[in-house]
């Protein structure tokens, strides 16, 4: 029965027979099957031919208009007509609606995909398409799976950072009497830093086996496909690349390089405060009136600014000059980092490691000369960054998508659940989920 009220209905195996508006203004659409293989048995497969009587169902499908619809499915029940099927009769049921379903499939679906797609909430989901949260839910697992089982995208450059979640939680072991660690707070991720392919993959804690037990789940062939892995400052990060990627070049973030440069000036900063003042900072401190501009570039401060900043300070005599020292130190630092995107060769690198190990070396600061220190220890990582360039950026872009996905949640218990959404949420580049309709060559959409 095909006609124009079917066709705007457009569920493939029913046909509309006829369309009353209720009392309250809600519309009652009545359904006839219209699929021939709707009569054929679930069990053997046999088409049967003997009704056995009727039946009226009320599947709910996608909201459709401000009162949207109310289904009521008049299908038959069948004999089945085999002498060996274990079931004697059955119900009419097509894919859109199976035998026992209160839903549609394509409203299961539309369900899952603005989970999946459009980064909803579980509970608005369920709201907007009148579902429960469990059945929600449970439409985004199923749909999550194209995520999941999807096999990895080829990376050249992998992200590796980690993210807190939440609160620690320890349990009292009952055999041995001791507390073990249930829960991290910490969730570490990995990224195609360098394409478009997303979070990759997450795993609770930050520690050496915790990443090997990621890398250990993927193909030996993607693995050897990586070529430099960025990651941050981290011990742990870096023993674990070394164990599981040996052939790849570890490139430190020089993001978290500067910071630790800005974290030396402002210890510097309250330790001279205290020594020469006996007390903490005030606000009429002109040490602690600069305290944000010591931590701008150079190429951030305006010739006034930069000049009113000095004088001020400088007139401290002991703090101005200490503060100096540091400044410096920072810069020359920020002036090594900066040879990344030139091209510099291996004497224009060593010059400049060189001015910025002397300058540590020779000033009187224990800060100074330790922020020297760990970057000298961490130099064959800092020399790959200036070379490739390549850096942490979208591991950090990703940990802040996560973050606002856990406070549009209001946050996770389960953590496999938070795990699930932020993976789903963070590849949809990837998969074409982020792209707007563009218009053609008349304007319209």
């Amino acid at each position: 029965m095909l006609n124009d009220t079917t066709l705007l209905l457009d569920l493939d195996g029913v046909s509309v027979a006829w369309v009353e508006r209720l009392a309250d203004g809600r519309r009652r659409v009545h359904l006839v099957t219209a699929d021939e293989t709707a009569r054929a048995c679930p069990a053997c497969g046999v088409f049967a031919t003997r009704v056995k009587g009727s039946a009226v169902t009320r599947p709910r499908d996608l909201p459709y208009g401000e009162s949207g619809l109310e289904f009521r499915w008049h299908k038959r029940r069948w004999w089945c007509r085999e002498a060996d099927c274990p079931r004697r009769s059955f119900t009419e049921q097509i894919p859109q609606i199976p035998a026992g379903a209160r839903l549609t499939a394509r409203l299961r679906d539309a369900a899952g995909c603005r989970i999946r797609d459009a980064g909803s909430t579980v509970i608005q989901a369920a709201r907007d398409l009148h579902l429960s949260w469990p059945t929600a839910m449970e439409a985004f697992r199923t749909q999550a799976r194209d995520v999941t089982e999807a096999p990895l995208p080829r990376v050249s450059v992998l992200g590796i950072d980690e993210t807190r979640r939440g609160r620690t939680r320890w349990e009292r072991d009952a055999d041995t009497d001791k507390w073990r660690l249930t829960r991290d707070r910490w969730h570490t991720g990995f990224v195609d830093a360098l394409g478009h392919g997303g979070l990759l993959g997450q795993v609770e804690g930050r520690t050496v086996a915790d990443v090997l037990a990621w890398l250990a789940t993927t193909d030996l062939d993607w693995r050897k496909g990586i070529g430099c892995v960025a990651i941050d400052m981290s011990a742990a990060y870096r023993a674990a690349i070394r164990i599981g990627l040996p052939h790849a070049t570890i490139v430190v973030d020089h993001f978290h390089v500067v910071q630790l440069a800005n974290k030396m000036l402002s210890m510097v900063r309250r330790r001279t405060t205290a020594e020469t003042r006996g007390r903490r900072g005030r606000a009429s401190d002109p040490e602690w009136k600069a305290r944000r501009r010591l931590l701008l570039g150079r190429e951030d401060l305006t010739d006034d600014q930069f000049a009113t900043m000095w004088n001020t300070l400088l007139s401290e005599e002991k703090i101005g000059q200490t503060l100096l020292t540091a400044w410096i130190a920072k810069e020359n630092l920020r002036t090594l980092l900066a040879l990344a995107p030139t091209g510099a060769d291996r004497h224009q690198v060593g010059q400049a490691r060189w001015k910025f190990l002397t300058w540590c070396a020779d000033s009187d600061i224990p800060e100074v000369r330790q922020l020297a220190t760990t970057v000298d220890r961490w130099w064959p990582e800092v020399a790959a960054f200036i070379d490739t360039g390549h850096s942490n950026a979208k591991s950090e872009g990703i940990n802040r998508v996560i973050k606002l996905v856990a406070r549009n949640a209001f946050g996770f218990r389960n953590t496999d659940n938070q795990r699930l959404r932020t993976r789903c949420v963070t590849t949809r580049r990837a998969r074409g989920r982020l792209r707007t309709a563009q218009p053609d060559q008349s304007g319209h959409l």
